[in-house]
């Protein structure tokens, strides 16, 4: 198989595809593809693309829905990076709390050799705050969020959770000392910093404008580490102005951010970690292994996750809406056959499913034609 690459991918990840894969970055008609911040948007999906996998966590440069009405798989590498963004978001909490990046800059305006008693004379003006003892309002409880959350608490901050999806996973992985908001609002009233961690939804799009800032303490402190749409740029300038907000962190620099009062703006630096990118990359590879070989669907964003240990030598792959009937209808042209089903598993998600079949007999061309041609069926695969 084909893996194509369209950025540059750790060789922690691309080395594990072995006897039967060929990588690259110019390859005609893949299998898959593997890419970090390239975007897709534009590029025509060959007829031969099964599946794509971001490594990282992020996906907004990849066209979701188009992939999904194709049976194309798209995979993340959530948690693969949480470490590196962990540690951006502590630094950030000391950015934030003490002017450093201030200091700095006007330390190298100095000269002369009396620098030392220049520092001494002028420090005052760069004076802060410790973290220790501050609230911090975590939003979105996930890989990140929770290491977050528990980094600051070890750091001897009071820490406040938001995340009204947060997952069964993340739960058990949170501290126990960390307090959980009921509502976006009781963060706003009762955090010093707020720390931004959600995803980007229709829900959460520039959710920290004009109306949300009116509810936060006055001198909050907002750090961006997620998505720059989760924050509305002119609503956040004005409050940096009128000192509402004492500081905004962003790690998604634009023209309005970089000329900011008060704001730091990182250089999308949360991932862009050696560990991150190679832990990253190994993840991706695996999930497209797993995948192209047995099936399996792990971490997809348009598609369940669906695993079963295989029964038989024959795997049938079906992509399909998620339509009532249309299990019947497969199963049902599939015993016409006269092939016996020796196990199935079936998920949805969304407006769009996946079933896998195990059979105990090989599938001909024709039982193919029949399955493609039930209403509603988006792909088939059969693996042997």
């Amino acid at each position: 198989m084909n893996i194509l690459t369209l950025n540059k991918i750790s060789k922690v990840g691309t080395n594990e595809f072995s006897g039967g894969y060929t990588v690259s970055d110019s390859c005609e008609n893949p299998d898959a593809i593997m890419v970090r911040s390239a975007s897709m948007h534009d590029m025509v999906m060959p007829e031969s693309l099964l599946a794509i996998a971001r490594a990282g966590a992020g996906v907004n440069n990849i066209p979701i829905n188009t992939c999904a009405e194709k049976g194309i798989v798209v995979f993340n590498t959530p948690g693969a990076n949480a470490n590196a963004v962990k540690e951006l978001a502590i630094a950030s909490l000391i950015l934030a709390s003490r002017d450093i990046v201030g200091g700095i800059e006007w330390v190298k305006t100095l000269s002369g050799d009396d620098i030392a008693k220049q520092v001494e004379k002028g420090k005052s003006n760069f004076a802060g705050h410790e973290i220790s003892g501050k609230t911090l309002g975590v939003v979105g409880l996930g890989a990140i969020g929770v290491n977050v959350a528990n980094a600051a608490y070890s750091l001897g901050m009071k820490v406040l959770g938001y995340d009204p999806y947060i997952s069964l996973k993340s739960a058990w992985n949170l501290s126990s000392h960390i307090g959980k908001a009921a509502t976006l609002d009781e963060l706003y009233e009762n955090c010093d910093i707020i720390c931004i961690h959600a995803p980007l939804t229709d829900e959460t799009n520039r959710f920290v404008n004009e109306e949300s800032i009116a509810k936060m303490k006055d001198g909050m402190v907002i750090i961006n580490l997620s998505r720059a749409d989760l924050v509305n740029d002119a609503d956040i300038a004005k409050a940096l102005e009128n000192g509402k907000i004492a500081k905004y962190i962003t790690d998604f620099p634009n023209p309005d951010t970089v000329k900011m009062k008060n704001c730091i703006c990182i250089p999308h630096l949360g991932a862009s970690t050696e560990e991150s990118e190679d832990n990253c990359a190994y993840m991706a590879a695996h999930e497209l292994i797993d995948y192209l070989e047995n099936g399996n669907i792990t971490n997809s964003v348009n598609f369940p996750n669906v695993e079963m240990p295989k029964a038989s030598a024959v795997r049938i792959c079906v992509f399909h809406k998620n339509i009532p009937a249309i299990l019947s209808k497969v199963s049902s042209v599939i015993s016409s056959q006269n092939i016996n089903i020796a196990n199935m598993i079936n998920k949805s998600k969304g407006d769009f499913a996946y079933t896998m079949i195990d059979c105990d007999d090989n599938i001909t061309d024709e039982t193919i034609t029949l399955l493609k041609n039930i209403d509603g069926i988006i792909r088939i695969r059969v693996i042997k």
